[in-house]
């Protein structure tokens, strides 16, 4: 008899557990792909004939009347695009949030519409446009990471803006304050690399005498492998005496005769891009003032030029000063390099120790002595 009670007893148990695991099941919620038309963005409350000024506004406003129905209650993203268009196409992306109502702000929004504008064709003298801006939503529930869930992704309707007033709201473009160079010669580490010198009254125009070998170098704004980094196929033009001898080296700026090389860069913006001109000359630096033979300030005296070395670790070596300066407040040893068009002190430079510093874009240099008969070395990197 205790044993007939005893299965009784364990049959009852799993007829209650079976039950209560068949409710569990049919109380799971399960999740639903929504339906078309389901998430309705509502058209911006103001009249057809009322301007939207974004440059002297604070927020554009977005909100939704209709939302996705998943079948439960679910966390979802909603994602605020963006388009001159009017079926969307070109559109970005202008703000994400997990609420209905969609704050855009204005001058992020004028922003990004006037990046559009200009990939569009229009040019900084059309502005202020007149335009009919478009905006949709997107609408995904989204696991407890951020990512989207699968197969939840919907879209609004399309509404207008149809009279906004843009300002051109991009700041300008201006060619950089510094090139920084890499290549074979320092095994490509931007901690090493060569800053250009700019030229006195053009700090668009950059130059330094570099080593260029098969293997080549290439340039940046930026001391970083950044995507901004030019090579070969990012120069416009080549040109200078020397030019016939640059190739393409694998991407970079390359030579088919190694050896040092004057590189002038010159940076202009065109557009909202900045392109580079490369000119490529002897490396000839002379030397100037009263140590020279004539010391009379003529430019490409002769006897006034240095050795070029020949090999990456030579050094350039000047001829014999022809008289003895004293440095300090009088006169000391001056060295330059010739850009055609530039007097000779926007590209002078002279050796500290063995440290070559740039005139560049600032005052006039410290003076270094120099005794007659003697000469300056110092390494050109």
């Amino acid at each position: 008899m205790k044993k007939i009670i005893k299965s009784a007893l364990l049959l009852l148990c799993s007829i209650c557990i079976l039950s209560a695991c068949a409710d569990d099941r049919d109380s799971n919620p399960t999740l639903q792909k929504p339906t078309d038309g389901s998430l309705v963005l509502n058209i911006p409350g103001m009249s057809e004939n009322t301007t939207y000024d974004l440059a002297n506004s604070e927020t554009v406003n977005l909100t939704l009347s209709s939302l996705p129905n998943y079948g439960f209650p679910a966390y979802t993203t909603y994602t605020a695009a963006v388009s001159l268009n009017s079926d969307m196409s070109n559109s970005v992306d202008v703000l994400s949030a997990a609420s209905t109502k969609l704050t855009v702000d204005a001058s992020y929004l004028a922003s990004e519409l006037t990046t559009m504008a200009t990939n569009a064709g229009y040019d900084v003298k059309d502005f202020p446009l007149n335009i009919p801006i478009y905006f949709q939503v997107r609408a995904a529930a989204t696991k407890y990471a951020g990512s989207a869930i699968d197969g939840t992704e919907t879209i609004s309707n399309i509404v207008a803006l149809k009279n906004v007033r843009l300002e051109y709201s991009l700041p300008p473009v201006t060619p950089p304050a510094n090139l920084y160079v890499v290549g074979n010669f320092n095994g490509w580490s931007w901690d090493s690399s060569v800053t250009m010198a700019p030229t006195y009254d053009a700090t668009n125009k950059f130059w330094h005498i570099v080593w260029i070998d098969e293997s080549g170098l290439k340039f940046n704004s930026e001391k970083a492998w950044d995507g901004g980094e030019v090579g070969y196929a990012g120069l416009r033009n080549i040109s200078g005496s020397r030019a016939s001898e640059i190739v393409d080296g694998g991407g970079n700026i390359a030579s088919s005769k190694p050896g040092w090389y004057m590189m002038i860069i010159t940076a202009e913006v065109s557009g909202r891009d900045i392109v580079y001109d490369a000119q490529f000359e002897d490396p000839n630096v002379y030397l100037m003032g009263p140590i020279t033979p004539k010391g009379d300030w003529s430019e490409l005296e002769d006897g006034t030029k240095l050795d070029i070395p020949t090999t990456l670790d030579g050094q350039f070596v000047s001829p014999a000063f022809a008289k003895s300066v004293p440095g300090g407040d009088g006169d000391g040893v001056r060295a330059y390099v010739k850009i055609e068009g530039f007097d000779w002190w926007k590209t002078e430079f002279m050796v500290f120790g063995t440290k070559v510093e740039y005139r560049g874009a600032g005052g006039d240099q410290d003076r270094v002595a120099g005794n007659a008969g003697g000469n300056d070395t110092g390494e050109i990197k």
